[in-house]
């Protein structure tokens, strides 16, 4: 019988409970000629992914999504599985014997390398360490980041990389009112970092960050931002990008803003935050401590790809920058799952409009990749959940043997301390009444055992 009425709802696996996650379970709960039960699997006990643990902690309204996720989660048919890992507790032969179909939503797990010489030295970081570390996700709070130095180099020029620098650049009266991580919030306080300079291998037109993102870092309070005018001046492929590319207007505010930068004083800030373009890293220099204490860049110039895209192509030309500190943000891949096919090249997970074989999907960063932003998500989302639907109404969904009352059964004997989502309600409630009583919005927990702890209490 095709699954999707009252008496046989399609049954749904949802594995990661970030924007994609949750998108995804909107789209299916919302249909009024389908009736369907979403399970939202997540390995960590709190949901809300990269929203949680990825936004800057300075980006508070950004979050507010959030408040969007708790009203899918109030729909009928959904339910939430934290501190429930995949492959761990239950394994995907479990989910394929209780479930019609099951979408991956993993995102992109790890971070790409540089791939120069010197890139393992001693605090040479990827950035999404650092992220992690200042958001107090469990996996990086121990992480330790040396900030007595007081130069720093964020490789990249994307949101990420620009969270990075502005994070660094924060005065501690400014971080003092988020909800940094409150060991994060200690070390930034102590921080000696005067000069942070933000590297992108291409030019300023093709710079990934957004507008409100480079205007707000002329906008530090305690930090003056220089961008060199020489490296401002458009190649013909920029040109022609600024005239004829689809974001053109975009690119041209984004020109008017940095060489409103370029233009400016320093003005006696106790930082000094330095955008540099066209240029690539080529080697990280140690000091007899193995540590980095210096970055050999190339002057790059932008000749056309293949596709026609501007890419960058070193001239030959070198430098030295004194800099004690890397965090390279050069992009994410996601990461293999074990018995789906994987891209190694692209980093996701081979599929068609979200389709992988039947009855297995994906949706997000480990569909696409790492590209745009939380709400890019959407659209994504309602693509694989059409697929989803289409193949259960031509009865191409799995035929699972188990009955759906045997799986919470299954998930708890597998792992008796599951988080369901009015538990995770509780220790949201938990962390924003901590925070209200130091005028932050909230105080997180950063370990799994504390939540648990907090739970059981």
């Amino acid at each position: 019988m095709i699954p999707g009425t009252s008496a046989n709802p399609l049954r749904v696996a949802v594995i990661g409970a970030g924007p994609a996650g949750f998108f995804l379970a909107e789209k299916l709960l919302g249909r009024e000629d389908v009736t369907v039960h979403v399970d939202l699997y997540e390995r960590l006990p709190t949901p809300h992914g990269l929203v949680r643990f990825g936004v800057a902690p300075d980006h508070e309204k950004i979050k507010n999504v959030t408040r969007q996720f708790d009203k899918i989660a109030a729909r009928p048919g959904f339910r939430f599985f934290g501190n429930v890992e995949i492959g761990r507790q239950v394994t995907l032969d479990d989910l394929r014997r209780h479930y019609h179909e099951i979408c991956f939503t993993t995102g992109a797990q790890t971070d790409r390398h540089m791939g120069i010489p010197g890139e393992d030295l001693q605090r040479s970081h990827a950035a999404t360490e650092f992220v992690g570390w200042y958001n107090g996700h469990p996996d990086y709070r121990d992480r330790t980041f040396d900030l007595a130095v007081e130069r720093v180099a964020v490789v990249g020029v994307g949101n990420v990389a620009v969270d990075v620098a502005r994070m660094l650049c924060r005065t501690a009266e400014e971080l003092a009112t988020t909800d940094v991580a409150d060991y994060a919030l200690e070390a930034l306080r102590a921080s000696k970092v005067k000069e942070v300079h933000l590297l992108g291998r291409r030019g300023p037109v093709q710079a990934a960050f957004t507008n409100p993102e480079a205007k707000e870092l002329g906008e530090l309070p305690g930090a003056d931002v220089c961008v060199l005018p020489e490296e401002l001046e458009l190649d013909p492929l920029s040109q022609a990008e600024l005239e004829l590319g689809e974001d053109h207007g975009a690119a041209r505010k984004k020109l008017d803003i940095l060489r409103e930068f370029s233009q400016r004083p320093r003005t006696g800030k106790p930082r000094l935050l330095t955008v540099r373009f066209l240029v690539s890293p080529v080697e990280l220099l140690p000091d007899d401590q193995g540590r980095v204490r210096a970055m050999r860049l190339v002057r790059n110039r932008l000749v056309a790809g293949k596709d026609g895209a501007p890419r960058a192509e070193p001239t030959g030309q070198f430098e030295q920058l004194p800099v004690e500190l890397v965090f390279r943000s050069v992009g994410y891949r996601g990461v293999a799952i074990p018995g789906l096919p994987f891209d190694e090249k692209a980093g996701v997970v081979p599929n068609e409009k979200g389709r992988v074989s039947p009855g297995i999907y994906v949706a997000g960063w480990i569909k696409r990749g790492p590209t745009g932003v939380i709400g890019t998500n959407k659209p994504d989302a309602a693509e694989t959940a059409a697929a989803m639907l289409e193949d259960a109404a031509r009865g191409m969904s799995l035929e699972p043997p188990e009955p759906a009352a045997a799986l919470e059964a299954l998930v708890r004997r597998a792992q008796p301390a599951v988080v369901t989502y009015p538990d995770w309600q509780r220790l949201d409630q938990l962390e924003t009444a901590r925070g209200k009583a130091l005028g932050r919005p909230r105080l997180k927990m950063t370990t799994v055992e504390e939540m648990i702890d907090k739970l059981k209490g």
